[in-house]
């Protein structure tokens, strides 16, 4: 297995900067750790490492002047405001004020490392689709420089780099040499990227196309249609997890999209659900989809699809796990989601149990509520409950006030002659203040933070499924703003309405 190896131009980027602040940083022992140097006017400059900051106390605050060098160095700025050095993998992004001055700069070090898709170099060569997610400055954008020169120089594909602002192959008409023989097609601006991503496989027959930062609806369906066409796409998108690119309308089609579907009686009574489900819409643009939760921690999404089928399902799904360990070797866990789970829930379970009383682990059959909402208030509470597949394994039928009322004959033949008990409750935003009630859990600023984050979850599948406005219960101005965020998270709009103490959120269907 290949060693990491880092190449960069560090030398080059400190000598664009004010003399005093690239002389100061060139004495630092950790300089070969530098990630960014931060220059804001009127404060002192701002060195940031790979796992600290430090800011510069021994340099006089920034001055225009200091700005004017930096920016007199590096030449224009794009219309997203980043510039960089020629032939450098280095990136310079600006601030302006309401006048189109610059006030403020992040100089951001580029580097090609060599070695870095060695962790998964078995699935980029299988000419899988790929589809990177992970937080900024995690390394996406090196691993697909590294990407596009492992397809063209060791295995020879014709690799077309789409380059919106020049991060992958670096400033200039000349590519940065870390993308090996691939090419290099610049972009004029952010809003043009997908008329760009069409106009590669069109124009120049490529093999393999390298994308970064997906962000909007024209770029999924631009890279749909490259998918289509038979050409291996690796990217990037907007998204820590394969979750926060299912709930995000505007790139959900990257995953396949969401749905709602009406089902059958007979398979809505077999599945155990309402009649509207929600389901993938039609085949993901990726194969594959890559969480980079540490450089040397993956989690491995393949096929991609059914991971998606198991999260519209709430049927937890562990995705692989591969570890790059200190001495390079890589550490493959595929073990399953159950066993995983369920030594996960003893440790959970333990605080718990203590404080509930010597209750035992309940069986809980959901009568008019989805498992989904039982599981999400399970997970909340971390506490000892299963759902039961059949009434006569359970402890408990749980059901709601409507259905109740309106079932009532078909409740009291359900339960005849078992020894499960009946609890009824105001409505499904009910279940967990249920379950903590019953194991005896105090009411905590966690507790009912996760329970108001739980109701908008509810209300969320609710919407799209009925496509209707759906409110919650009430809460307090504290808890709201955390339902309006998590809503916003979700890609639906939300509005408070009504007056305390029963003021409350208002859940819209997509579009309104």
């Amino acid at each position: 297995m290949n060693i990491k190896k880092q190449v960069d131009d560090l030398t080059v980027l400190l000598n664009k900067l004010p003399k005093p602040l690239g002389d100061h940083l060139k004495k630092f022992d950790e300089i070969d750790s530098l990630v960014e140097v931060v220059m804001d006017l009127g404060r002192i400059p701002e060195a940031r490492f790979m796992h600290h900051n430090i800011r510069l106390k021994d340099l006089e605050e920034v001055t225009v002047e200091d700005i004017r060098i930096v920016t007199k160095n590096i030449g224009h700025f794009n219309t997203d405001n980043r510039g960089g050095i020629e032939r450098t993998l280095h990136r310079i992004s600006c601030i302006r004020n309401k006048n189109n001055d610059i006030v403020g700069l992040t100089c951001r070090v580029g580097r090609a490392v060599y070695g870095t898709i060695e962790i998964i170099r078995d699935i980029i060569e299988s000419g899988h689709s790929c589809l990177f997610l992970g937080p900024p400055g995690i390394g996406k954008t090196t691993l697909l420089r590294e990407t596009s020169r492992v397809l063209a120089d060791e295995v020879e594909k014709r690799v077309v780099v789409v380059d919106t602002s020049n991060e992958i192959a670096g400033d200039g008409d000349i590519p940065h040499f870390g993308i090996g023989h691939s090419r290099r097609i610049q972009v004029p601006s952010p809003d043009q990227q997908h008329m760009v991503m069409i106009e590669a496989v069109e124009n120049h027959t490529p093999e393999v196309i390298i994308v970064d930062e997906i962000g909007t609806e024209e770029e999924a369906q631009a890279a749909r249609t490259i998918a289509e066409r038979g050409v291996q796409l690796v990217a990037t998108a907007h998204g820590y997890t394969l979750e926060n690119i299912i709930k995000n309308p505007t790139i959900s089609d990257l995953v396949g999209g969401i749905q709602s579907v009406i089902l059958g009686d007979e398979e809505a009574k077999f599945r155990g659900t309402n009649k509207s489900v929600l389901e993938r819409k039609t085949k993901p643009t990726f194969d594959v989809l890559i969480e980079i939760k540490s450089r040397d921690i993956f989690l491995i999404y393949s096929p991609v699809s059914s991971y998606v089928d198991a999260f519209l399902r709430d049927d937890l799904k562990q995705p692989e796990q591969r570890i790059r360990e200190d001495n390079n070797d890589v550490t493959i866990d595929r073990e399953s989601i159950d066993n995983k789970s369920t030594e996960a829930l003893k440790i959970n379970i333990e605080p718990v149990m203590t404080s509930v009383s010597g209750i035992s682990a309940t069986s809980i059959f959901p009568f008019g509520i989805t498992h989904q909402q039982i599981r999400w208030a399970v997970k909340s509470l971390g506490i000892p409950v299963q759902i039961a597949q059949d009434i006569d394994t359970a402890d408990i039928v749980l059901t709601t006030k409507a259905k109740q009322r309106n079932q009532k004959k078909k409740l009291s033949k359900l339960v005849k002659n078992r020894d499960a008990s009946i609890h009824v409750i105001q409505d499904e935003y009910a279940i967990q203040k249920f379950l903590r009630d019953y194991y005896n859990i105090p009411e905590t600023p966690e507790t009912l933070e996760k329970e108001a984050s739980n109701d908008i979850k509810i209300a969320y599948k609710r919407a799209i499924a009925e496509c209707r406005i759906v409110e919650v219960s009430p809460q307090p101005a504290a808890l709201r703003q955390i339902q309006h965020r998590e809503a916003r998270l979700l890609g639906l709009n939300s509005m408070s309405v009504g007056q305390e103490p029963n003021r409350r959120i208002r859940i819209y269907p997509k579009g309104e």
